[in-house]
């Protein structure tokens, strides 16, 4: 059995911990990338990966990552939505690595939604009478 260094109990604390920063409600950024077989198949994978990836290099811990399965809009795969505390949710489509980039930088960070790639803004649940 292979040892388990303090970068792995690192990585493990952090992934535990953001897990917890979701059931309390205390993250300021939610980015779900909806990874049906459709979305995995448009690249979906792609995405997710950026997204991690800029979340690790820029330190932030309120942002949390998390995926789903198909939304059922398979030609505008692959998608996100990205969900500030303080706005509607922004659901973003025909997405790849650059304009994931740039959704992480302005909507995330900045908190302006990239309305180039938003195909709708808000929840699709419906209020009843």
């Amino acid at each position: 059995m292979a040892k388990i260094s303090i970068d792995d109990l690192k990585k493990i604390k952090e992934r535990e911990r953001s897990k917890m920063v979701l059931r309390d409600g205390e993250f300021r950024v939610k980015i779900t990338v909806h990874m049906g077989t459709c979305g995995i198949a448009a690249g979906a994978r792609d995405v997710m990966s950026v997204f991690r990836d800029l979340i690790a290099a820029k330190g932030t811990h309120d942002v949390i990552l998390t995926n789903s399965g198909c939304a059922g809009l398979c030609s505008k795969e692959p998608m996100a939505t990205v969900e500030l505390s303080d706005q509607p949710p922004v659901k973003y489509v025909l997405l790849d690595r650059e304009k994931a980039a740039r959704i992480f930088e302005e909507h995330v960070m900045g908190g302006k939604a990239v309305e180039d790639y938003a195909l709708a803004r808000g929840s699709e649940t419906t209020a009843s009478g």
